[in-house]
């Protein structure tokens, strides 16, 4: 009953941001308000407080569960780029990722190609899935990751509007693509830099790299952080 209610809440609020964003948009002809020259985009940290292990979720409840048991294990802390479409079908493990004290973004609603976007249409996308992590929370989300890594100027403008930062990777281990545990380990830490920030997904490898990942990362001897802390924020 709770959560049919939160959903009610987190759904008139999606209506209301969805129609003010169309009237941005309309207002602006489509032309962002700001410029941000790129300044609201990281693919590492310029001041490294450590290395930040950086999840996309848009799948698998149960991973994301074990993912959280092998972090707690190493005393370590990640950020989650969550899907809103996700989001709204699994509010207790989006909770169970906060209460443990990782730092939940958004990965935008729907799985879109955001370099595709309008301005217009890349607000209504961020704001839609910001507002329902937000909601659900009841804190602030302040980073963006766009999915499959793809992003243009209105995207970065849009995000900038939106007072996000949007955050790439340093190093990618396409754990969706290569069912290969060392390989997925290696590209993780191979000549590890302070200040990294490395991208995974909920995959069965990954689960399994993991615990030789964070070991690796102690060993280099910088701590693992969320990517808000990294970048001094």
């Amino acid at each position: 009953m709770k959560n049919k209610l939160i959903s009610v809440i987190v759904n008139i609020a999606l209506c209301l941001v969805i129609t003010a964003t169309l009237l941005v948009g309309f207002a602006g002809s489509g032309t962002a308000p700001v410029s941000s020259d790129g300044e609201n985009l990281y693919y590492s940290s310029p001041s490294p407080k450590g290395v930040s292990l950086m999840f996309n979720v848009y799948e698998s409840a149960e991973n994301v569960y074990k993912i959280l048991d092998i972090l707690d294990e190493y005393g370590a802390k990640a950020t989650f780029f969550i899907g809103g479409c996700w989001a709204d079908d699994n509010v207790d493990c989006l909770r169970e990722i906060d209460r443990r004290g990782h730092e939940v973004g958004s990965h935008g609603y729907f799985h879109r190609e955001h370099d595709k976007l309008s301005y217009a249409k890349n607000v209504e996308e961020i704001s839609v899935s910001i507002k329902l992590l937000e909601g659900v929370l009841g804190k602030k989300v302040s980073l963006f990751a766009p999915p499959s890594g793809a992003f243009g100027d209105e995207t970065l403008n849009a995000c900038a509007y939106l007072g996000l930062d949007a955050i790439m990777w340093s190093r990618d281990t396409i754990d969706w693509r290569d069912d290969d545990v060392a390989l997925i380990t290696r590209r993780a830490t191979e000549n590890l830099q302070n200040g990294e920030f490395i991208l995974m997904h909920p995959k069965d490898v990954t689960v399994k790299a993991l615990p030789g990942i964070l070991n690796s990362v102690r060993q280099s001897g910088y701590p693992a952080v969320t990517v808000s802390y990294n970048l001094g924020e």
